[in-house]
């Protein structure tokens, strides 16, 4: 089972004893998944679809407790074309009205979709606002692999639902974005530390452990990551360093000889070549009398400017 079906199986077990929640969750997927249709005798009927079973019985589960509608209710999975097995749950013309006017729920016959038209008033509580959140995750949501990546989205059909949805995530202080996706507009969040906060407020707090546990350890890895490439960096620029060094020192060795140097730059000379990875540190330690770290740079650059010039006297006899 992937990531999102672990979360969506976690909520769906969730239970609000509040009505006004449930009637907050299920405006929301019902909304999101809800399809008109009509029967022989043109009477409007209510399906919700979903390729989740979890997420069909929990939508069942709501309306069984809520209107006590269970006689009107009929379950049954479908094969469709490139989505594999759909859940439908259809609830009868009797009940549509009265779940419409609970939900705040707006029949539009033109694209057979149930739209809210008071979200304000159903989501007034904060408890509502996060079984609203719920419902249209499980509804139409999904959540990536964390191993992968952070990505949290919801799908909408229709802008303004977007920017409603989008309000009520950020009420929470989280950071929901809007992008439009073909004839889809998709809410998203993408921070993981927000995509963890989004989890808790929709409720799933098992899944909400898995993917801290996850950043935790990709946090770790990255900092070790960065300590070993710091490490590896400094290792190279001493070791080129070092390379330049022996490579100017034998051209003076080659060229005017170290008796041509003074006895602090002939011995700093000399042990350089003998001990090629050694720090500057140690060679300092290595020296009689002993001298710091910036007294064994400062030879060395000295040897380095002597070499500078042997290079330019031979291009000029050249």
């Amino acid at each position: 089972m992937s990531f999102s079906g672990m979360v969506k199986k976690e909520l769906s077990g969730h239970e609000d004893s509040a009505r006004h929640c449930q009637i907050a969750e299920m405006a929301a997927l019902l909304s999101g998944s809800g399809d008109l249709e009509r029967d022989e005798e043109g009477r409007a009927f209510l399906v919700f679809h979903s390729e989740n079973e979890t997420v069909t019985r929990k939508c069942f589960t709501i309306l069984k407790k809520t209107f006590n509608i269970e006689e009107a209710i009929f379950v049954r999975d479908v094969y469709r074309q490139k989505r594999g097995r759909v859940y439908l749950l259809r609830i009868s013309p009797e009940h549509l009205t009265e779940i419409c006017q609970a939900a705040r729920l707006v029949p539009d016959e033109e694209r057979r979709t149930l739209n809210v038209t008071d979200i304000a008033l159903i989501t007034r509580r904060q408890c509502c606002k996060r079984a609203f959140i719920r419902g249209a995750f499980l509804a139409s949501g999904s959540i990536s692999d964390p191993n992968k990546g952070y990505h949290f989205e919801i799908v909408c059909t229709e802008e303004e639902r977007a920017e409603q949805l989008q309000k009520i995530i950020c009420s929470f202080e989280i950071d929901a974005r809007i992008v439009k996706r073909r004839n889809s507009y998709v809410v998203y969040v993408k921070e993981g530390a927000q995509i963890v906060d989004l989890l808790a407020v929709m409720g799933a707090g098992i899944a909400l452990m898995d993917l801290e546990n996850i950043r935790i350890l990709k946090e770790m890895r990255n900092t070790v990551n960065r300590v070993v490439n710091c490490e590896t960096a400094n290792i190279n620029k001493t070791v080129n360093a070092a390379v330049k060094q022996a490579e100017d020192i034998r051209l003076i060795e080659r060229t005017v000889g170290f008796e041509s140097l003074n006895e602090g730059l002939a011995e700093m000379a000399a042990l350089r070549l003998q001990f090629p990875e050694a720090t500057l540190k140690e060679l300092g330690m290595m020296l009689s009398p002993q001298v710091g770290k910036s007294g064994v740079n400062h030879r060395l650059r000295k040897l380095s400017e002597i070499a500078q010039e042997l290079r330019e006297n031979e291009e000029e006899l050249l």
